[in-house]
């Protein structure tokens, strides 16, 4: 091998050391405010705080995963991939499972919006009706 491709192969796994480890603190910091914010919304007693939380655990989970593939550049061996890959399934099943977790949640908040919505709009119809009954 030349200079030039063991430089290049240095530059290489430099830039993706960082890049993974950037990866990997912005998921933690994700997981950290998604979580603290997930106790002040427990503690407010939010509808919406099991969505927002999963929300923000998905979002970590994709910097996460990020990272994970991003790690599969410079693995040298047999034994690291099989390791790397198994995270990254792992890591996808979750994320998966979290999206699925979203999708229901937000089906159960329009569900409950709309039946809200019901009971306001025929509140309003029957108090209209009663108004204009005594008019006449």
């Amino acid at each position: 091998m030349g200079q030039f491709e063991v430089f290049m192969a240095e530059v290489l796994d430099v830039l993706v050391a960082n890049a993974i480890h950037l990866f990997e603190l912005v998921g933690v910091i994700v997981l950290i405010v998604a979580g603290v914010q997930g106790v002040i919304n427990y503690l407010r007693h939010d509808p919406m705080v099991r969505l927002k939380l999963a929300k923000g655990m998905a979002l970590c989970l994709e910097f996460k995963l990020g990272s994970e593939i991003l790690r599969t550049v410079v693995v040298r061996d047999l034994s690291e991939i099989a390791i790397v890959g198994a995270i990254i399934v792992l890591r996808a099943a979750l994320t998966f499972l979290l999206h699925w977790e979203i999708k229901n949640e937000e089906a159960e908040a329009e569900a409950t919006l709309n039946e809200e919505f019901r009971e306001i709009k025929t509140h309003a119809e029957t108090a209209a009706a009663e108004h204009k009954k005594a008019k006449e």
